[in-house]
């Protein structure tokens, strides 16, 4: 198979994140002769996040293949470090990225793929998607919002509180982004309220300072009552140093569901920086009515209501879960389509980029099997 510049291509990887890096690498290592398709620079997503965005995962268990965190960086890497982090990460290993070339379309021919880009057409015996979720985000119609006179935007265009001084603030979500985008709203004196509406599940970020990331690898592999026994045992813990908590606990078990890490949202709500509100019954024209039946003002909603895996140059060629991840098998292979893999599709308290370091590996044993090399 060639690439637009008659280039012979066993495969191509697309996206330049986190999963595309780690995949590359793994490729690379085999022999594999493929390109990186990114439509921005390593690293993209990242980059674009808010600006206080720390990791939630300890630097041990966020490395990509080959290459770990030096001693010196931090436990939990901020945004910017991890961002610098990828692009050396391409530089050493001197990954092929193309930048700057958005992918359209992923079809078969002939029995390869052809991939339909700004950049003209490439072609390719295996295609691994590695788009993650970050261009995806899910932005839900809420009741009347046509009537709303302010702001409505999801929390991927957020960036930092001066954007919000001045103005009376409703973020909406259980997630971490919400957690964190609230208090730190509520922290810079801005009139912040969050909108919860069944609960959520919060747990420290470290548990007697070792990281919750290191405790859930520790644990996934007891049978679901040890891991049930250990997150109530963890949750008295918690209740005897902080307190009853203040946001209702969600119907499912932190087990089922990436809970919220760390408790800055509860820490502000305690302090009335930040008021918790429960479920939206509908947006009015200069605010929000509850379900309680209290209304509130508000000039801007921020929706931090998550994302899902980014697929939609593959139209209809796979099929996806209830949360937007294709099918797979042996976690990395497409269900649906021979020659198809995913990097980046598997999230869990184990954290996002520990699984891409593991799913990097397969995928790169994979992708040589199928190639018959």
């Amino acid at each position: 198979m060639l690439d637009t510049e008659g280039r012979e291509l066993d495969a191509a990887v697309i996206g330049a994140g986190a999963a595309g890096l780690a995949t590359s690498r793994e490729l690379s290592r085999l022999g594999i002769r493929h390109i990186v398709l990114e439509r921005g620079q390593p690293g993209e997503s990242w980059s674009r996040a808010y600006d206080s965005l720390v990791l939630h995962t300890g630097k041990h268990m966020s490395g990509l293949p080959g290459m770990g965190f030096g001693w010196s960086a931090p436990l939990f890497l901020p945004r910017n470090e991890l961002v610098e982090y990828l692009r050396r990460y391409a530089g050493h290993f001197r990954l092929p990225v193309r930048a700057g070339v958005n992918v359209t379309a992923v079809r078969r021919e002939d029995g390869g793929w052809v991939i339909d880009s700004s950049e003209g057409t490439f072609q390719a015996a295996a295609v691994v998607i590695a788009t993650g979720i970050v261009p995806n985000p899910v932005a839900p119609q809420l009741p009347g919002q046509g009537d709303f006179q302010g702001k409505i935007r999801h929390s991927c265009t957020y960036r930092t509180p001066e954007e919000c001084r001045g103005r009376g603030v409703l973020v909406v979500g259980a997630g971490n982004s919400a957690g964190e985008i609230a208090s730190e709203l509520g922290r810079a004196g801005v009139d912040t309220a969050i909108s919860i509406r069944s609960g959520a599940n919060v747990v420290p970020l470290r548990l007697f300072g070792v990281p919750i990331q290191y405790v859930s690898w520790a644990v996934r592999k007891l049978p679901r009552k040890g891991q049930e026994a250990i997150t109530a045992a963890m949750n008295r813990v918690v209740n005897l140093l902080k307190g009853p908590p203040v946001i209702p606990r969600a119907p499912h078990s932190p087990l089922d569901a990436i809970p919220m890490i760390g408790f800055h949202l509860s820490d502000a709500i305690r302090a009335g920086q930040v008021r918790l509100r429960g479920r939206i019954e509908r947006v009015t024209r200069d605010g929000v009515l509850f379900a309680d039946g209290k209304e509130e003002r508000f000039d801007e909603i921020i929706l931090a209501t998550g994302y899902r895996a980014a697929l939609g140059f593959l139209g209809s060629m796979v099929t996806a879960d209830d949360r937007g991840f294709a099918h797979r098998t042996d976690r990395i292979c497409s269900a649906d389509q021979p020659g198809l893999f995913f990097v980046g599709h598997n999230y869990d308290s184990t954290g996002a980029l520990f699984n891409i370091r593991g799913d990097a590996r397969l995928c790169g044993a994979a992708v040589r099997k199928f190639l018959g090399k």
